[in-house]
C-alpha cells in the first residue's frame, strides 16, 4: 500500500493507524506547492482534489478521505480493536466522532491557515466546540477506555493548534488526551518518521525545520 501524505497534515492520522496495526505501507510525500510527489509524479493526476491523504492499495484501488481510510485500515485487523464491529451502535458512535472531528474541528482549524482575516471568528467556533468536546470526555479516550482511530484523528487536528498559536490549556482533559496518545509507541514511530519532535507541553509536536527557526 501507498499513503500519500504531507508532514503533520491530516494524513498523519492514517499513518498512525498503519503503525498501530503493523501494516506495511509506503509513505509518498506530496509537495504542497507543486503537487509533485517525492518520486516525481503529478499528484493531481492521482487525486484531482490535490489534498491528502490518499491510500493506494496493492491492486491500484485508491481511497480518499481520512475518516473513511482509517476505518478501512482498522477493519483489516479487527482484532486490534481500533474500531468497533460494523453494524453495531458503537461503530455508529465512532463514526459520529469522526464526523464531528472532520467538520467541527478539522475544517475550521485548517481554514485558519488560509483565511487569516477570518481567524478570529474561526477560533471562536473552535473554542465552543472544544468546550463541548471536553465536557463529553468521561474516560481516557473518546470512546472510553480504549484507543480508537478517532483518537488518532483528534490528536492530529489538535496538534495544529500550536502552529496557529491557539492555547489548549483551558481544556486539561484534551491536553491529557494529547499526551496519552503521543506516548503510544506506534504514534512515536509515526511522528519520528515524519520528522516531528516534541514540544514541552500538551503532547504537541512540531517540525525539525521549526526547531531551527
Amino acid at each position: 500500500m501507498k499513503l500519500y501524505m504531507h508532514t503533520a497534515a491530516c494524513s498523519l492520522s492514517p499513518h498512525i493507524v498503519c503503525r498501530e496495526l503493523g501494516l506495511d505501507v509506503d509513505l509518498v510525500a506530496v509537495d504542497r506547492a507543486t503537487h509533485r510527489t517525492a518520486d516525481g509524479g503529478d499528484y493531481l493526476a492521482i487525486n484531482g482534489n490535490g489534498y491528502v491523504p490518499l491510500l493506494e492499495l496493492d491492486d491500484g484501488t485508491r481511497l480518499m478521505e481520512g475518516p473513511a481510510i482509517v476505518q478501512y485500515l482498522a477493519d483489516l485487523k479487527p482484532e486490534a480493536g481500533l474500531v468497533p464491529p460494523a453494524g453495531t451502535l458503537e461503530r455508529v458512535r465512532l463514526q459520529s466522532w469522526l464526523n464531528f472531528i472532520s467538520t467541527e474541528l478539522h475544517k475550521p482549524l485548517a481554514m485558519q491557515f488560509h483565511f487569516v482575516a477570518a481567524r478570529e471568528q474561526l477560533a471562536a467556533l473552535v473554542t465552543r466546540r472544544l468546550t463541548w468536546l471536553s465536557e463529553q470526555l468521561t474516560g481516557p479516550y473518546l470512546m472510553g477506555a480504549d484507543f480508537t482511530v478517532a483518537d488518532a484523528y483528534l490528536f492530529v487536528c489538535l496538534n495544529w493548534t500550536q502552529f496557529l498559536k491557539f492555547d489548549l490549556s483551558p481544556w486539561p482533559k484534551l491536553t491529557d488526551l494529547m499526551r496519552r496518545v503521543a506516548a503510544r509507541p506506534a504514534v512515536q514511530q509515526a511522528l519520528a518518521a515524519e520528522g516531528l519532535i516534541p514540544r514541552d507541553q500538551g503532547g504537541a509536536y512540531y517540525t525539525m525545520a521549526q526547531a531551527a527557526e
